[in-house]
């Protein structure tokens, strides 16, 4: 589908007015004729559109890059997250770029981020394949006026097939993406995986309303209950985000992205990117119904000889991946908006089978545990991993924060003071053992003890703190054993368990060095407590 020049969107700004074919705003039906047009891809039995996003199947962090100008010199946390680009090179490859678009037919779609209007930034997307810009359509908020004539905010060009001369333009290999905050760009080149383009705005989104609005920017999901209580929930891969804030008695707000602003908590997007891996009717039935006409699948396999995805098949990726509209989520809160949140939920998969599976955290701890963000990969989740590893990533999202994670923390820790906010730790990993002795915690007393906590059942329990933990465990839970609320109680060997214990709290203790500063160093006495001798 040609446009008229007066449909077109005003793409001067970027030296961009050749191109012979330009595509604004198509519908999602329009995107997906033009993917299968173009060989992007094709439909499965249920009507979504499935593609391969090409070598890359999954973010390259060490490839993502901020440009060192007058607002990130001084601000950003340079090291081993943010990398620094030369202000120079970005405008070459800039060049570089519109140049190699002038002779593509391109997508450009203007979206926004931030469901509070107070903090929404427009945003105009400028993709090569017709694939990208679908996925743009529904994890974008969707502007119901748009102004084609107008620059917008900020600007992403997602040009998959441009490579990068990695001596001569300044990167680490031929794909990139690189943020500039003073022109408000960024350029996404030489791979094709969506979520580039979905964390490098979450990326700008925590660089400018931590540091400009003092609004905390989460890497979580969100839900709201029938008397408009908002629960939060945070969590690396595995521990069961989507799965616990997807449920039936409550609203959804969002599952990936959020804002916690003075009087409310607010999506950054406008839809879902759900992993696929293991997926089953049963087992995630919000996400399996949304796989229909318009949603899209990424690097998925099929049932041979047929279009029927097999969602147990993760031969390409264990990174598979569904985009959608909220819209299509029944229980979903448009505008996806809530009150500021009464229970926080920190989860972690536990492979050790240290922590409890539910324990109660008080402001300095839930600021010591919010920057440690631990969980533990199992065997089969990662390319050689044959034995449980821990994983920390501060903030349950290091890879996206340009600010040191201690300005997140400060942030968290005002807002739980000012909203007298319950914060849990839960874990839905093992408990009578290690990962290979133990068992998973069963997911419905997760269930139970989330509901617990947020009906206030909690309240009036009585708690004891964990040796080496300092967390508080409670000694009883509506629906689930009392047993199970002390993990020292599920282990066959006491003297096992502490030792099990004191190397967890070790790993804690050396990764929380990493983070110490004047305004993190006294967190230290909320975290675990290492016995010499056990």
């Amino acid at each position: 589908m040609n446009l008229t020049p007066k449909q077109l969107p005003n793409l001067g700004y970027l030296q961009l007015t050749k191109a012979p074919q330009v595509h604004y705003q198509l519908a999602p039906e329009q995107l997906i004729e033009a993917a299968i047009r173009r060989k992007e891809g094709l439909l499965t039995d249920t009507g979504a559109l499935a593609v391969d996003t090409g070598q890359f199947t999954g973010r390259s962090p060490k490839d993502r890059f901020i440009v060192d100008d007058h607002i990130s010199h001084d601000q950003v946390w340079w090291g081993a997250v943010n990398f620094k680009f030369d202000g120079a090179k970005f405008e070459t490859l800039l060049t570089k770029m519109t140049q190699y678009l002038a002779t593509k037919e391109i997508f450009v779609r203007d979206c926004s981020a931030c469901a509070n209007e107070k903090y929404h930034i427009d945003i105009r997307v400028l993709s090569e394949t017709a694939y990208q810009n679908l996925f743009v359509h529904h994890l974008f908020i969707r502007p119901e006026v748009v102004r084609p004539d107008i620059a917008p905010e900020w600007t992403i060009m997602a040009v998959p097939g441009f490579n990068a001369d990695p001596e001569m333009d300044g990167t680490r290999q031929q794909n990139f993406t690189i943020i500039s905050f003073s022109k408000k760009m960024i350029l996404i080149g030489g791979t094709g995986y969506t979520g580039e383009i979905k964390k490098a705005i979450f990326t700008v989104l925590n660089f400018t309303l931590a540091h400009e609005h003092g609004v905390l920017p989460m890497h979580c999901s969100a839900n709201r209950g029938t008397s408009g209580d908002t629960a939060i929930f945070f969590g690396l891969s595995g521990t069961g985000k989507t799965t616990l804030s997807a449920d039936s008695t409550r609203e959804l707000i969002g599952d990936d992205e959020h804002g916690w602003s003075d009087y409310s908590v607010f999506n950054f997007e406008g839809g879902c990117y759900a992993k696929c891996s293991g997926l089953t009717a049963d087992k995630e039935p919000q996400i399996f119904r949304a796989i229909r006409y318009g949603a899209l699948l990424e690097n998925i396999n099929f049932i041979p000889g047929s279009r029927r995805v097999n969602y147990k098949n993760i031969d390409k990726t264990e990174n598979t991946r569904v985009a959608y509209p909220l819209s299509v989520v029944s229980n979903a809160v448009l505008p996806s908006l809530g009150s500021p949140p009464k229970n926080i939920f920190f989860l972690t998969a536990d492979a050790f089978g240290v922590l409890p599976p539910i324990s109660r955290l008080n402001r300095d701890q839930a600021m010591y545990y919010f920057l440690s963000g631990y969980t533990a990969k199992v065997a089969g989740t990662e390319a050689g991993v044959r034995e449980p590893q821990h994983t920390f990533s501060a903030c349950f999202g290091e890879a996206f924060l340009p600010l040191h994670p201690g300005v997140y923390a400060g942030l968290l820790g005002q807002k739980i003071a000012a909203h007298q906010v319950n914060v849990w730790l839960i874990n839905t990993g093992w408990t009578g053992g290690p990962y290979g002795t133990g068992q998973r915690i069963r997911l419905s007393y997760t269930r139970a003890m989330i509901r617990a906590a947020i009906s206030g059942a909690l309240d009036e329990v009585t708690y004891t703190p964990h040796p080496f933990f300092q967390v508080m465990m409670p000694a009883s839970c509506p629906d689930v054993p009392d047993e199970v609320l002390d993990p020292k109680n599920t282990w066959k060997s006491e003297a096992a368990y502490d030792e099990q214990a004191n190397q967890l709290a070790e790993a804690f203790q050396q990764n929380f060095k990493k983070y110490l500063n004047d305004d993190t160093h006294h967190l230290t006495a909320a975290g675990p407590l290492v016995h010499q001798a056990v």
